[in-house]
């Protein structure tokens, strides 16, 4: 199975219950799987591997990822095709996690060979590296040009319009690893990811932000299950709607399907759906409202894995989409009609799906 992004460290495997086929993909709507088609749509003919996405209208998205040789690749999608854009590449860079505010405003964070983080900010002209830190980064939010947060393994930075600043982790039993972020508005945001406490199995890790401190929340379900629980993936719409995507009782090489849900006063274990696979992995969620959301990932047979991709349509979550061959990164969504899906590579080219209110392709 292909190791997918987590946090500044070894990379960590999230897993989740989703649909495998095993030829062509399944086409999605946003109820059950329906029928299946003969080849996947949208790979890009460039060689890397796609490792984040935002998006901000339907004519405005980024992708973010490797390019291989320790090189950045950035694609911008303009309303009708992406492009790949220039970006800054110290020696052994790669890039994890983007956001996006409006068409001129862009973040994307990584890290470099020499072991500090790789931030770069997008003014509607070109990308720009910013000054560094020691670690790495994995996903990054921003609320507006003035408030953006970045984490990855044990940093949480702060973007206050003028530089980054490193903010206080709550101490936690063991040492924090952060693998992603999410924001709404400058007094709600939230980081997940996992603790890992001498030989113990890795429990997941939810922290939010309230606008003066970031407190530690209480994560539900198994403590450890067998080998341990953690989370790969966060997104909220506001104060009363966010979700955490993870797996449990077999990271980080497989297991089980884990999806947690915030309403306002506490988070929730939410059933995940069926799959008859024991090896999958969840690795990034998407929300536009509390009766929509994507979660994303990939898995099946180890020498075979699958993308695929899971809807929530206010009641329950369903399979979607199956696509042999690659797993999926990230997903972003800016409606119900308009949502974006990235990840590995197929047939040598990597993978681009839109949703557009009916289907992926």
């Amino acid at each position: 199975m292909r190791i997918t992004r987590l946090a500044a460290r070894s990379v960590v495997v999230m897993t989740v219950a989703l649909l495998m086929v095993t030829n062509g993909i399944v086409r999605a709507t946003a109820g059950d799987a329906g029928a299946r088609q003969p080849e996947p749509a949208g790979l890009v003919a460039v060689s890397g591997d796609l490792r984040g996405v935002a998006a901000t209208s339907v004519s405005n998205a980024w992708a973010v990822g490797s390019a291989g040789s320790g090189k950045t690749l950035i694609l911008r999608w303009n309303g009708k095709t992406w492009k790949r854009v220039p970006s800054p590449s110290p020696s052994g860079s790669y890039l994890a996690g983007v956001a996006a505010t409006s068409a001129r405003n862009a973040w994307a964070v990584g890290g470099t060979g020499s072991g500090r983080t790789l931030i770069l900010r997008w003014n509607g002209v070109a990308w720009k590296q910013v000054p560094s830190l020691a670690g790495s980064l994995s996903s990054v939010a921003a609320v507006s040009a003035t408030d953006a947060w970045a984490v990855g393994g044990k940093l949480i930075l702060h973007w206050n319009g003028i530089a980054w600043k490193p903010m206080p982790v709550p101490r936690v039993k063991g040492t924090a690893y952060l693998a992603a972020v999410a924001a709404s508005s400058g007094s709600n945001a939230w980081a997940v990811g996992e603790t890992v406490s001498g030989s113990s199995p890795m429990t997941s890790l939810i922290l939010r932000w309230n606008g003066k401190a970031w407190r530690r929340v209480r994560s539900p379900g198994p403590r450890y299950g067998q080998y341990g629980n953690a989370l790969a993936g966060v997104a909220t719409t506001s104060g009363g709607n966010a979700w955490a995507v993870g797996c449990t009782d077999g990271c980080p090489v497989g297991g089980t399907p884990m999806i947690k849900r915030w309403r306002g006063k506490s988070w929730k274990q939410v059933a995940a759906p069926a799959t008859p696979y024991a090896l999958y992995n969840l690795t990034a969620v998407a929300t536009t409202s509390a009766a929509s959301a994507w979660a994303v990932g990939g898995g099946g047979p180890v020498t075979s894995e699958s993308a695929a991709i899971a809807h929530w349509n206010g009641r329950r979550w369903t399979l979607n989409h199956g696509i042999p061959g690659a797993g999926l990164e990230a997903v972003t969504a800016t409606s119900a009609k308009n949502a974006w899906a990235v990840g590995g590579t197929v047939k040598g080219r990597i993978l681009i799906l839109r949703w557009n209110g009916t289907r992926w392709s």
